[in-house]
């Protein structure tokens, strides 16, 4: 199996890559939130757990969380490898998933990081409006409406979420930096790290993580 960890700031596009490249080597995108959310659908033992800590609004723990990726690597689908998307966030986790999957005789053959600079992940964030009606989607800069403040298909108002808005989007950065730059270090220290400018198109980016995932394994 060669399994292959997305890491990435919000708005660096690894989501994106990581479906692209899945596509293309035939292996499942196995993304963290959608994983819990099947599992609290499919109402399994582990999907309860998960239920338990996500229906009071906590983070589902680690174990549990590693729990349910090994889950899913056993499915048949996954059986010449997967691409994990949305875990590990932090160092800690990044070792414990090392360690579960060393006891079932597996390995992280390769993380790929999207680099993206900060301003740049600021702007690309904050710059998202939405329409009131169906909720289309506008950015300021890179997909603008025809008529500034309304929505090109149903006429409108469009709106920006508070999640979207330039100060929200700031702090959401200054936490969820420091950790993911900790999970570069780690797969750097491990050798496996392909790293990637983000800031390029999206199909560069796409050639620069396949040409490296087809590469033998180490």
């Amino acid at each position: 199996m060669r399994l292959f960890v997305m890491v990435g700031a919000p708005g660096a596009g690894k989501g994106t890559q990581a479906a692209i490249l899945a596509r293309a080597l035939g292996v499942p995108h196995v993304a963290s939130g959608e994983l819990f959310r099947a599992a609290i659908r499919g109402e399994t033992p582990l999907g309860r757990q998960v239920q338990e800590f996500m229906g009071r609004g906590a983070l589902v723990p680690d174990e549990l969380a590693i729990r349910l990726i090994l889950h899913r690597l056993a499915e048949p689908d996954a059986a010449d490898g997967a691409i994990l998307d949305g875990f590990p966030r932090t160092r800690p986790q990044a070792a414990a998933l090392d360690a579960a999957l060393a006891r079932r005789g597996a390995k992280v053959t390769g993380a790929l990081y999207v680099g993206v600079r900060e301003q740049e992940l600021l702007r690309r964030l904050s710059g998202r409006w939405l329409c009131r009606a169906e909720g289309h989607s506008y950015h300021a800069v890179d997909h603008p409406p025809v008529r500034p403040g309304v929505c090109d298909i149903d006429g409108s108002e469009l709106y920006q979420r508070d999640d979207d808005r330039p100060a929200t989007v700031r702090a959401r950065l200054e936490r969820q930096l420091p950790p993911m730059y900790e999970v570069v270090d780690h797969y750097t220290e491990r050798g496996i790290l392909t790293a990637v400018d983000g800031e390029q198109s999206i199909e560069q980016v796409t050639e620069v993580l396949l040409r490296a995932m087809t590469q033998p394994a180490r």
